[in-house]
């Protein structure tokens, strides 16, 4: 009997040792921390964007700057391309004729709404992303990049249109809400 269970012990040691990968996935740390960021990032955003008046959204810096609202759908129409469409492989949203994720008539709740609902979409889909394509390679306007390069050029997009959301808000006189870290 000891036998049996010796050669059964050994055979499951032999199999699972033969896999290059754990039979169970183990958690990516690259993804958790991106994850994190990206969560804390959309919680400063929304207060970003709560804070401003609705009143102030049509604000903008210079008459070529995109105002408050366009630079917040902006943001959520971007989250959208570079998961769902370039990394994702759906098919692009036709800004000229796609108005979910344009200022439209929206008010300033159902901006916020929208952003919130991108970001969970986009949550949801880097955490059910295969981290094994991570290395995959694009086109990113001319220039190949890894889908982790993709990901961490989604941060800084945010932050960039987030950071001139914020100058705006000084503009106004208005306080923006204190710095969030790991964003």
């Amino acid at each position: 009997m000891k036998t049996i269970q010796l050669k059964l012990l050994l055979v499951s040691i032999f199999i699972v040792s033969i896999f290059p990968t754990p039979i169970f996935a183990q958690e990516d740390i690259f993804i958790k921390e991106f994850l994190e960021r990206l969560e804390s990032s959309k919680s400063y955003l929304i207060l970003v964007a709560e804070t401003m008046p609705e009143d102030q959204y049509t604000f903008k810096a210079t008459p070529k700057s995109m105002n408050f609202a366009e630079h917040l759908m902006h943001i959520s129409w971007a989250m959208d391309w570079h998961s769902q469409s370039l990394m994702g492989g759906r098919k692009a949203r036709d800004w000229n004729t796609d108005t979910e994720l344009q200022v439209a008539d929206k008010t300033k709740k159902e901006m916020i709404d929208k952003i919130d609902e991108t970001f969970n979409k986009t949550i949801d889909f880097i955490k059910n992303f295969d981290v094994d394509r991570l290395g995959e390679r694009l086109d990113y306007f001319g220039q190949s990049r890894t889908k982790r390069q993709i990901l961490l050029l989604l941060t800084d997009h945010i932050t960039h249109h987030r950071a001139q959301m914020l100058v705006y808000m000084r503009l106004n006189g208005l306080k923006p809400p204190r710095y969030v870290l790991f964003q």
